[in-house]
């Protein structure tokens, strides 16, 4: 066995990791090939966070896996979130979480902060994620109605 170790810098270094990675799979800890899978797995992942670094998820996704995750209701967020208008609103995404809101999810829940901070996607009448308009746009809008009407 090679004792060969490397920095990966390239996607061809990458794959070649990947496939020894799989040929050690399994190797006991302590052992050379085990230690050699150890180094090889800190690699990988090193490399893995700079070239294919994961989004942080929405705040509200996160919110409804964790509650599909302990089995909870609508009716378990209200002293978390607030009344039932008001967690349909952020459930929605037409209200963004407030301080307090982050802070009682994050204690009560576990979920990070850092999701719970991310603004959510804006929501379109049909249901599916929406840019936000410039306010120039809005008011354009809003004055050629006036013009017609």
């Amino acid at each position: 066995m090679p004792a060969d170790l490397k920095p990966i810098r390239s996607e061809a270094d990458y794959e070649h990791a990947l496939a020894e990675v799989e040929r050690l799979w399994g190797s006991k800890s302590g052992t050379p090939n085990g230690d050699r899978l150890d180094v090889l797995a800190t690699l990988i992942e090193a490399y893995e966070e700079r070239h294919y670094p994961i989004d942080v998820p929405d705040p509200v996704e996160a919110i409804k896996f964790r509650m599909e995750q302990q089995g909870l209701t609508r009716k378990d967020l209200e002293p978390l979130i607030g009344t039932r208008t008001r967690i349909s609103e952020v459930l929605n995404g037409k209200r963004a979480l407030s301080i307090a809101m982050i802070r009682k999810l994050v204690e009560k829940l576990g979920i990070p902060a850092e999701v719970l901070i991310k603004p959510p996607s804006l929501v379109s009448h049909r249901g599916t994620a929406a840019p936000p308009r410039p306010r120039l746009a809005l008011k354009r809008r809003a004055a050629a109605k006036r013009k017609r009407a």
